[in-house]
């Protein structure tokens, strides 16, 4: 099937003032088909937009295979394709088409390794242990189950990560973790504390049982509709399946969780973006043959498939005689495709959306929350125009 999500059911916030919600506010303005399917089979997940990954693959696959213009082709693709092209092939680009790539573009591809979440069965998870609740409240109010933890079991926990055996390679030595999403036992190994202050912290998520912020929270998002399937927030990893079941179940509500999915490790390709590619995403001598999804150095669901998005956009404005176009650096979309062609070739890493790759604003504003509402508009202002403009030049091409 298409669209089948790999480490989460998650494309994160839906507010405004949150990056990952700006830029699928952006991408609605260009009419994305990918969130109009994820309305459609979305789950409860409080502020966030969380999909049934099963029903969101098959009728995904169902939109494109109806469409008759599509000619769907579920084959080994070896070799790059003549332009007009979009290559999106994703974290795991075969052997054999990435070596075309790099032959292509003429310089070695860079990598990095992503870790995914374990997953739990609901009915393992112990109720009495834990509450629904979302942070601060938000969304739904109760779309995760919180699992508390103590001083001691917080201590006890965090020394099984540290203790744990992980998955060795040959590559392991000089691994470029992407700085957001860093496995667990990573994180942990920084400090005592750093899971509290990371994916564990308690901050507006108060124990409905005693009234108080817990030492630490586990908090499960919810992996499919019927609620069967809830996976471990933040909690990536490299590992061994042995040592994963050890650690989660000296989490207390979690002790007789039956892990459905062990967390994974896989391998990232993605190139040097800055060093050999145009502006919109193409070789330098080659405009119709562009490059989008995490193959270009993005980082998340949501940015990889607007970075197609612009990609088929751009296509389609090269075919009617005009030039590519990108979104202004006032725009989530615009500011990520700066980052990716002004970035350091030299040391240059994935990146997903942040307010700080927007232009900043004219005047001051001290509270960040009123910030990112006057960020937050003015880009979606700047891509309704962008938006418009770019129509009025597809008319007035005549095709």
């Amino acid at each position: 099937m298409l669209g089948e999500l790999v480490c989460s059911n998650s494309f994160k916030s839906e507010e405004k003032v949150n990056a990952h919600g700006l830029l699928k506010a952006e991408m609605r303005v260009l009419g994305s088909l990918l969130l109009e399917v994820a309305d459609q089979t979305r789950v409860p997940a409080g502020a966030a937009l969380a999909v049934d990954r099963q029903l969101f693959a098959a009728r995904l696959t169902e939109e494109i295979e109806a469409q008759p213009k599509i000619e769907l082709r579920r084959e080994e693709l070896r070799e790059l394709p003549e332009a007009p092209a979009i290559v999106a092939t994703g974290p795991l680009t075969s052997a054999a088409l990435f070596e075309s790539i790099r032959q292509r573009l003429g310089a070695d591809g860079l990598f990095f390794f992503d870790a995914i979440s374990p997953i739990v069965s609901a009915e393992s998870i112990d109720q009495r242990l834990s509450f629904r609740a979302s942070r601060y409240g938000k969304g739904a109010g109760d779309a995760y189950i919180n699992c508390p933890l103590d001083g001691e079991e917080y201590e006890v926990f965090h020394r099984a990560l540290l203790s744990g055996e992980i998955y060795q390679t040959h590559d392991w030595d000089n691994v470029p973790y992407f700085e957001g999403c860093l496995p667990i036992e990573v994180l942990a190994a920084r400090g005592r504390d750093a899971l509290r202050f990371g994916p564990l912290k308690p901050v507006g998520l108060a124990d409905p049982r005693t009234g108080k912020l817990p030492h630490a929270v586990v908090q499960l998002r919810q992996e499919d509709r019927a609620g069967a399937m809830w996976s471990l927030v933040g909690f990536q990893t490299r590992l061994r399946y042995p040592d994963q079941r050890r650690a989660i179940q000296l989490i207390p509500a979690l002790r007789e969780a039956e892990l459905l999915r062990y967390g994974q490790i896989h391998r990232n390709s993605y190139i040097n973006f800055p060093a050999l590619l145009s502006a919109h995403g193409s070789p330098p001598d080659e405009s119709l043959l562009i490059f989008a999804g995490q193959l270009t150095g993005v980082e998340g669901y949501m940015e990889s498939a607007a970075t197609g998005l612009l990609a088929a956009l751009n296509i389609d404005r090269q075919l009617r005689g005009l030039a590519p176009s990108v979104p202004p650096p006032t725009t989530m979309l615009g500011g990520l495709l700066r980052y990716l062609r002004e970035a350091n070739p030299r040391n240059f890493q994935p990146m997903n959306a942040n307010f700080g790759l927007l232009d900043p604003l004219t005047g001051a504003i001290r509270r960040k929350a009123e910030r990112r509402e006057a960020l937050a508009a003015r880009a979606l202002r700047a891509m309704a125009e962008w938006k418009a403009e770019a129509e009025t030049d597809a008319v007035a091409a005549g095709r």
